[in-house]
């Protein structure tokens, strides 16, 4: 049977882009980027997506999904996570979801995670790069019903059995815990891989999968 990962990643503006260079629509109280300065996959959510990777390189059977809720998705930059070799993008897209907050988030999240899966894991990451808040998945879990084990750095999965190291203050502690659960990977993790030429290549012919939120049953209201 195929095991499989769901990976949570959000479209952020490039953290490398000098503050001064943003503004602040006061009506909305959003982030308006530079013009020319297209969004990027949050970098820590690429750590998530190069754990599951490597679960995958280990030689077990695993489908590797990556989730984003949003609305006027950068294409060339979410599909990354399949230039490094995910194997599925799913983004539930609709005008309604251009400024919700982290309870609608949520909401969207599970709901699509419950029409998508199920799933052996959720992956994310510790934090998102422009708010920092990394509340969202903890939520996630909540609503879910599922476990959750923050900042991880490495993870072994034998069966359903995953070994996780979770940083510490003064070190790691070694937890082990059966799927199905939720995890939040930290950056000690390690660089998450470059895509190579035949990635790239793969991934510019691969379809991202749209869900609007009538797709996931949701309606205005519930957001």
């Amino acid at each position: 049977m195929v095991f499989r990962i769901v990976v949570l990643a959000k479209q952020v503006p490039d953290p490398e882009v000098p503050p001064s260079q943003f503004k602040v629509d006061e009506s909305t109280n959003s982030v308006i980027p530079p013009n020319g300065v297209p969004p990027v996959v949050n970098g820590f959510d690429l750590n998530a997506v190069e754990a599951a990777l490597r679960l995958r390189d280990s030689g077990l059977d695993i489908e590797i999904t990556v989730l984003s809720v949003g609305s006027e998705f950068a294409m060339d930059a979410m599909k990354k996570p399949l230039a490094m070799g995910a194997d599925r993008l799913v983004l539930v897209d609709d005008p309604l979801l251009s400024q919700i907050d982290s309870a609608a988030t949520v909401k969207v999240l599970s709901a699509a995670i419950a029409k998508d899966g199920p799933f052996d894991l959720i992956l994310g990451g510790r934090q998102a790069s422009d708010w920092d808040q990394a509340h969202v998945i903890i939520g996630l879990a909540e609503v879910l019903g599922l476990p959750l084990v923050s900042l991880i750095q490495k993870l072994e999965l034998d069966d359903d059995l995953v070994t996780l190291q979770r940083v510490i203050p003064d070190g790691y502690q070694v937890i082990s815990a059966r799927c199905p659960l939720v995890l939040t990977i930290t950056n000690e993790l390690g660089e998450p891989r470059y895509p190579n030429l035949r990635g790239i290549m793969q991934a510019s012919r691969k379809q991202a999968e749209i869900f609007t939120l009538e797709d996931v049953g949701l309606s205005d209201t519930d957001i």
